[in-house]
């Protein structure tokens, strides 16, 4: 059995993801031999199920308490992982501290240093916005609808969003003070110039209003990384489209299926 855990970004949990991790299982079965695969989600601290652990200021720190919290969920490693935003930034500290506990990994709208400056990681028309939020961090609903605002460009199930995300507030909340620290630790990350070692798939959108998606870009250049660009969704993308999302995955799943086993067949020649 293979074991994708998904990681979420600032402030967001599990449930943020919406259909997406339902999709994502039903996609993967049957790539890797027949075996299914198992599609866990974990909460970065101080976010969801880990609400009142204090957040850590430092994305390595985040990188180990993920990975207790993976291995005492007894999914078996090494993992492939799908992560999004300030989850982007752990799962890469994971992948190139510990190169052996990860198989693949899948970027969405991250970023981080050395490839992108401060302004294209969070743009500056997103700063009062997400002033405004902080100003009304304890009004849930209203909170909920700017950050839908800022992050999704499908918005046809605006209300119903916001009435969950209201909802999941209330029944997790996040510390003002959390948020702080997350906000900090994704400031403060600076990955490792050279590549991770497993094959690494990013995913940007070009509606995001939050993080430039030049950022995905710059990073996908320089790690030599397969890179798709949608074509109007938010930074949300799990949101905006899970369909698209997951069809690219499987896509460069399959890919590398066939690569490998045109490989294999290869070696398997006699002359």
């Amino acid at each position: 059995m293979s074991t994708w855990i998904l990681l979420r970004g600032l402030t967001r949990e599990a449930r943020h993801w919406g259909v997406l991790p339902e999709a994502l299982r039903a996609s993967l079965d049957g790539i890797a031999d027949g075996v299914p695969s198992r599609v866990l989600a974990i909460d970065l601290p101080g976010n969801g199920g880990h609400a009142r652990v204090r957040a850590p200021q430092e994305v390595g720190a985040m990188v180990d308490f993920v990975r207790v919290a993976a291995r005492e969920s007894g999914a078996p490693g090494p993992y492939c992982v799908l992560a999004m935003s300030l989850g982007g930034m752990v799962a890469t500290c994971w992948a190139q501290r510990h190169p052996a506990e990860i198989a693949r990994l899948v970027l969405i709208n991250t970023s981080m240093r050395p490839f992108s400056r401060f302004d294209a990681r969070l743009r500056p028309a997103a700063w009062p916005v997400l002033v405004r939020i902080a100003a009304h961090w304890g009004d849930a609903r209203r909170a909920e609808n700017t950050i839908h605002r800022l992050t999704c460009n499908h918005r046809e199930s605006r209300d119903a969003d916001v009435q969950t995300w209201a909802a999941i507030r209330s029944s997790a909340p996040v510390s003002r003070a959390n948020a702080l620290r997350q906000l900090i630790a994704a400031a403060r990350f600076k990955a490792h110039a050279q590549p991770p070692a497993c094959g690494t798939l990013v995913l940007s959108s070009s509606g995001d209003g939050l993080v430039d998606p030049a950022c995905s870009a710059a990073l996908a250049a320089a790690w030599g990384a397969e890179h798709w660009r949608h074509p109007w969704a938010g930074h949300d993308l799990p949101h905006d489209d899970p369909a698209w999302a997951v069809a690219r995955i499987r896509a460069w799943l399959l890919q590398a299926d066939a690569e490998r086993t045109s490989v294999t067949a290869g070696r398997d020649i006699k002359y």
